[in-house]
């Protein structure tokens, strides 16, 4: 199954379920068929039935047809049952499977690109280089990004700056694929002999500079594309009350994509024979189905804003969902834009999480990695093991956003954002105990152990990070007024990210220089990994105290803007 077959199958499912609409059995909001008001969020949970302005009374809150209450028919056990597992209404359908699928094509391309980056660094230059690229290569241009993001969001439509952003990234993996990889024997240098051994990760990054320049921009399309493109499309186009149902549901669909990803990573590479020359060969199969799914994105995003546009002339998006005024866009410096992040409360806690799970995932990866390449040594056998490996990341999470859906949407957001860092904590623990107390270095049962161990532990991190963490961090965002939504994000998800990821790559170096490798280092790296989750559990409990008065404050504006209709009303 490929990305272009996958896009055509859902885009069809979109655009027969928008079709829905116009079928006479679920009529659309008309002059002699007033509109039912949109749901508003209570303490976690949609809001009680209220009246509609035709003062008929709304008997299921979920019900959000252009029709009146009282045509609708009782509901079945079946349709019960679909409501509990799969929340999703027959007009919304079109705007939740394109979005689903544009988030399948982002996850796709960076599943590809991940399984190749790792690939050619951890097989080239090792695993600890790692360590010294997230620092040294990552983190700056991180920081490039936030600052040329946030220059270009002041001068280009919203439109236009989602393809000003992705566009450039889809250019460099043909570049890649097609000229810097045939030709790496001319444009990489030599290592230069007698290096200490300690400081021949960072000479070997810098010596194979391309395959770092594709691990850095690789790294920034797992921040770019998912935060930025994704979901700030999403926050932008979506009301609370449809987010609690959209969000925890929206990686169901997309998660199939690692699955879809790591099976064509792994095909191409069996295909071809171990060697350099066979793996550009399939690199460049890779490329070809990552510019097919790029350009799936471009068209998924211009059929969503049609389909909001629609939306939104109808009223389905309800009065509480206004769109902000627009004003002028203030630009702003790089001093300037963490000015704006640390003078913001609420944003620190949520840059708080941002850097947590950044800092606590690379903890324990990059030990992982480093069993990995001992027990897969050339790149044929550790591609194709990382390629079953992201498999399985989406396999798995294809399974769990079905109980986080219902965790987010019957226990609230509290909850929801709190099982990230717990369960995180409690699948380190057995991982961490197995490094330490066996010796992984030399018993190779042994390491093939540790390796499935770490191999598990990093799976269910994922799959709970895509179910949880991810849907529970976006409902934080929405709602903040659209300045501090496109700006504070930007920073938040790529630089913040970086810094975490990176700041564990920093701790490692360190252990790595005291102890000379990562693996006699596994105490001090599991005492650094358990404070980030204790820091990340508090920063959660600060955050949903402030993120509830803020949809409480978000509703009552709209109950009093209710109300002053209902009384504008009455005086006529």
């Amino acid at each position: 199954m490929t990305a272009s077959s996958v896009a055509g199958i859902f885009l069809c499912l979109a655009l027969s379920a928008d079709a829905l609409v116009a079928n006479p059995r679920i009529s659309s909001p008309s002059i002699a068929s007033p509109k039912v008001a949109a749901p508003h969020h209570a303490g976690g949970l949609l809001s009680q039935p209220k009246q509609a302005d035709s003062g008929v009374q709304v008997e299921d809150a979920l019900r959000l047809k252009g029709g009146s209450a009282a045509q609708e028919p009782k509901r079945g056990r079946l349709q019960k049952l679909k409501d509990a597992l799969f929340p999703i209404e027959g007009w919304e359908m079109g705007k939740f499977f394109s979005m689903s699928m544009m988030m399948f094509m982002i996850i796709y391309i960076y599943t590809t690109v991940r399984d190749t980056k790792d690939t050619l660094v951890v097989s080239t230059c090792g695993a600890e280089s790692i360590t010294f690229l997230k620092v040294y290569g990552v983190l700056p241009a991180a920081t490039m990004f936030m600052v040329y993001y946030a220059q270009i969001s002041s001068y280009f439509s919203k439109k236009t700056l989602f393809y000003v952003t992705a566009l450039p990234f889809l250019g460099f993996y043909a570049l890649f694929a097609w000229v810097l990889y045939p030709n790496r024997a001319l444009i990489h240098p030599t290592l230069p002999t007698g290096l200490d051994e300690r400081w021949q990760y960072a000479a070997l990054l810098v010596c194979n500079w391309s395959y770092s320049l594709f691990y850095i921009i690789s790294e920034l399309w797992g921040s770019v594309g998912v935060s930025v493109l994704f979901w700030q499309l999403a926050n932008e186009i979506t009301p609370v009350w449809q987010a609690k149902r959209f969000y925890p549901l929206f990686g169901q669909l997309a998660n199939i994509a690692p699955i879809c990803a790591g099976q064509t990573v792994a095909y191409f590479a069996k295909m071809t024979t171990e060697g350099d020359e066979a793996f550009g060969v399939a690199l460049q199969y890779t490329t070809v189905l990552i510019l097919a799914a790029g350009a799936c994105l471009m068209g998924l995003y211009h059929v969503i804003g049609v389909l909001d546009a629609k939306h939104e002339a109808e009223g389905r998006k309800g009065d509480d969902h206004v769109a902000a005024p627009k004003k002028k866009k203030a630009k702003m410096s790089m001093a300037e834009s963490f000015k704006f992040l640390v003078q913001q409360r609420y944003l620190g806690y949520l840059c708080v999480l941002v850097i947590s799970y950044g800092l606590s995932i690379n903890l324990t990866e990059v030990i992982w990695k480093r069993m990995v390449k001992q027990a897969f040594t050339n790149k044929k056998d550790y591609q194709i093991f990382m390629g079953n490996y992201s498999s399985l990341v989406g396999a798995a999470t294809f399974i769990i956003i079905f109980f986080g859906s219902n965790i987010v949407k019957h226990l609230g957001w509290t909850v929801g954002a709190l099982t990230t860092p717990v369960l995180m904590g409690g699948l380190a623990a057995p991982f961490f105990a197995f490094v330490i107390f066996n010796d992984v270095s030399k018993d190779k049962a042994v390491l093939m152990r540790a390796v499935y161990v770490g191999m598990w532990q990093n799976i269910l991190s994922k799959a709970i990070k895509y179910a949880l963490f991810d849907p529970t961090k976006e409902m934080a965002y929405i709602p903040l007024d659209q300045d501090t939504k496109v700006k504070g994000k930007a920073a938040i998800d790529v630089l913040a990210a970086r810094i975490g990821k990176s700041g564990g790559a920093l701790v490692q170096q360190f252990i790595v220089m005291y102890f000379g490798n990562i693996i006699s280092g596994a105490g001090c790296v599991a005492s650094v990994f358990f404070a980030t989750i204790a820091a990340w559990i508090y920063g959660v409990l600060g955050l949903s105290v402030m993120f509830e008065e803020k949809v409480a404050a978000g509703k009552k504006a709209a109950d009093k803007k209710d109300s002053d209709k209902k009384k504008a009303t009455v005086k006529k």
